[in-house]
């Protein structure tokens, strides 16, 4: 009877950090190119970030190798700032954008920069363990329609439901 039960906590605890079929993390990633403050595009919808806008996701280092990360958003529902801190360690290599996130203790989820502007690291595409988590996450609160069709098109020919993609307001009203 103990063996199905360490099995699921097994599951629970690492199988979040797989990868969605056909995403494939971005290879030649440099971590301290990619650290700093970027704004949230777009996004599928989920409870952690339902009802927020002027969404920023900032990184920074960690002493231990890791990355500290802050996100940040105005609650439209409580009308107040919220913002929560978690970490993330490289999954494989430090040379590809394949990281794990945390932001309740020892649970992790997978974080997979599957596309990535490479001059400037103007913009990236964000998956996460699976299909249900997609963002696109910009250097400046704003992308050209150009960057958001190519945002559509290849998440759609990735799997993702891009209907139901929210177009994250980055100023206030």
């Amino acid at each position: 009877m103990k063996k199905p039960l360490i099995v699921l906590a097994c599951i629970m605890l690492f199988g979040c950090v797989g990868k969605p079929e056909k995403v494939a993390a971005v290879k030649d990633f440099q971590l301290d190119r990619y650290l700093g403050k970027w704004y949230e595009i777009a996004r599928l919808d989920h409870s952690f970030e339902r009802g927020m806008n002027q969404v920023t996701a900032t990184y920074s280092m960690k002493e231990d190798g890791g990355v500290q990360v802050l996100n940040r958003g105005y609650s439209t529902q409580d009308k107040e700032w919220k913002s929560a801190e978690g970490k993330a360690y490289f999954v494989d290599s430090s040379d590809e954008g394949y990281l794990k996130v945390s932001f309740f203790g020892p649970f992790y989820g997978s974080y997979i920069v599957f596309e990535l502007e490479k001059e400037n690291y103007d913009y990236a595409f964000i998956s996460g363990p699976n299909h249900s988590y997609l963002w696109l996450l910009s250097r400046t609160p704003e992308v050209s329609a150009e960057i958001q069709q190519k945002f559509k098109s290849q998440a759609e020919e990735l799997g993702f439901d891009i209907s139901q993609l929210i177009w994250v307001k980055q100023t206030a009203d």
